[in-house]
């Protein structure tokens, strides 16, 4: 909707006077939107604790994950629809309020169905909070504040993920895997008192739930929700099998309909001519790119310790803090350094250096483990900061107040999608290149490599001294070499997915350089 969402909220004064009651609701606002984003990742390290306890298959368990996000991916569009109608104070109040009762609901799961249903509905309730805490830093703060807002946003967006690996393996491994909802509770409880404090309440507009546009809410629904899917589970079930063709059909036909119906209808769901602002439209892939790097790294270095390295939970957490925590240092200097240096400067350095601790991992070898990737995220943590700030005032730069909710649905719609391809490409890309590299290898293997075949008669040696027959030893033997050679074909892989990350970085660090040239914030 082209509407303003926001009319029932405190307008932010341009004579840069901002009350206390509005920090407040900026700051629950934003503690919401940490929470859901957090709620993201923070069961990745608890899967098996999860599968265990419901009796489920590794297949069944990674619902876990899916259901939230399809259910926030729905979302996310609805919500600015939603808040004109109910009222910001109420809908977020309301919002939340359900993101309580699921995080319960999910601790006293019995089986996976149950958890699928309440995950949902978690990620459902959750998803609405990330693009109103977005909206409220626009709505709420005048354009010379407005950078310290989007710092607060910044670490919710990008230092959540990262310590929602780190978090849940710690609940988890000292108490147990129901704390990682249960310790949604109080900060919920929170934000419901600090918005419904700041502020005001407005009257329900139930002429805008009459007045909507149907269409485009099915045909977003079944295009963002089927794309979810074949996303999550693509290389699961096989990206030919018939269940992921067929929503992906229903996905490309749904998505080309709600195209077509966000152009053409005269008050529809998301305001899609946006894109035709190109300042907007170029920072569009610039969000994607960036919704790929995070939640790939956050899905990579986790596979790959566990893979490779044989790291538990709590210590892929203990890594995984490295790219997390260092943020923190980083994100109260961005804002007085958008009063000097030109934002768009500052987004292409912070590509640039993730992009650079991305090509740090792309040299790795079985010795490389988490000692040796706390560079890589030092210098990702130094990068991150310096994206999502500067990143969202070039995407403003030229946007209406009465365009942000379209404009923070679409970015957030966008960042998220490109994590969902991230990770599919990744797990796609570690399985087939993989095979790739093994194939290779094993191809090697022939009596005229003298290296392979002294390890070849090492291990038949060592499996000889151990009791068995020479013809027995030497299919031990070749069953451990395949092994290592399995093992050192995945190492491989991982490079080879740290290396197109990082050109994809690099590409939209150029991009950032390409748009217009706007003066730093006065």
């Amino acid at each position: 909707m082209s509407e303003s969402t926001t009319s029932n909220v405190l307008p932010a004064d341009e004579n840069e006077s901002v009350s206390v009651r509005q920090w407040i609701a900026i700051i629950g606002g934003l503690i919401g939107a940490f929470m859901a984003i957090l709620d993201i990742q923070i069961t990745n390290s608890s899967l098996q604790n999860i599968q265990g306890a419901l009796s489920a298959t590794i297949e069944e368990s990674s619902w876990v994950s899916t259901s939230y996000l399809v259910a926030e991916m729905i979302a996310i569009p609805l919500s600015a629809w939603l808040s004109r109608a109910l009222g910001i104070r109420r809908y977020l109040t309301g919002t939340t309020f359900i993101f309580i009762l699921a995080s319960i609901a999910c601790s006293f799961s019995w089986n996976m169905t149950s958890m699928t249903i309440f995950r949902a509905i978690q990620g459902f309730s959750g998803g609405a909070l990330i693009p109103l805490a977005f909206s409220l830093i626009v709505q709420q703060l005048p354009l010379s504040k407005r950078a310290v807002g989007m710092a607060m946003f910044g670490v919710t967006a990008t230092f959540a993920p990262s310590i929602g690996p780190t978090l849940g393996g710690w609940l988890t491994q000292t108490l147990s895997w129901q704390y990682i909802f249960y310790i949604n509770i109080p900060p919920a409880i929170l934000v419901i008192g600090m918005i419904r404090y700041g502020l005001d309440d407005a009257k329900p507009n139930f002429s805008a739930l009459k007045d909507v546009d149907w269409l485009g809410i099915i045909t977003m629904a079944l295009g963002l929700g089927c794309l979810e899917v074949v996303l999550e589970e693509g290389n699961r079930k096989g990206w030919d099998s018939h269940f992921i063709i067929t929503l992906a059909v229903i996905s490309g036909v749904s998505m080309f309909f709600f195209i077509v119906n966000g152009l053409t209808h005269r008050k529809p769901l998301v305001n899609l001519r946006l894109f035709k602002n190109l300042q907007f439209a170029m920072s569009c892939p610039a969000y994607f790119i960036l919704g790929m790097a995070l939640l790939g790294s956050i899905y990579v270095l986790p596979v790959y310790l566990s893979q490779v390295q044989g790291y538990n939970a709590l210590e892929i957490g203990k890594v995984l803090m490295w790219m997390g925590f260092p943020q923190l240092l980083f994100f109260p200097i961005v804002p007085r350094l958008v009063n000097h240096i030109k934002p768009k400067y500052l987004v292409s350095f912070g590509f640039f250096m993730f992009g650079v601790s991305c090509f740090v991992n792309t040299h790795m070898d079985i010795n490389y483990s988490g000692h040796q990737l706390i560079i890589s995220m030092a210098l990702r943590a130094i990068g991150s900061p310096f994206i999502l700030v500067p990143l969202s005032l070039v995407s403003l730069q030229d946007i209406t107040k009465e365009q942000t909710p379209d404009a923070a649905t679409i970015s957030n719609v966008v960042r998220n999608l490109g994590g969902a391809f991230g990770i599919a490409i990744i797990a796609t890309l570690i399985t087939n290149k993989t095979d790739e590299h093994f194939q290779r290898l094993k191809s090697a293997l022939h009596a005229t490599n003298d290296g392979i075949w002294f390890q070849l008669q090492q291990k038949a040696a060592y499996f000889l001294h151990s009791g068995f027959d020479s013809s027995t030893a030497m299919t031990q033997a070749k069953a451990s070499l395949f092994q290592t050679m399995h093992r050192d074909a995945a190492i491989m892989a991982y490079n080879d997915v740290f290396f197109i990350m990082s050109a994809f970085l690099i590409f939209a660090s150029v991009l950032m350089l390409l748009t217009k040239s706007e003066s730093s914030t006065q």
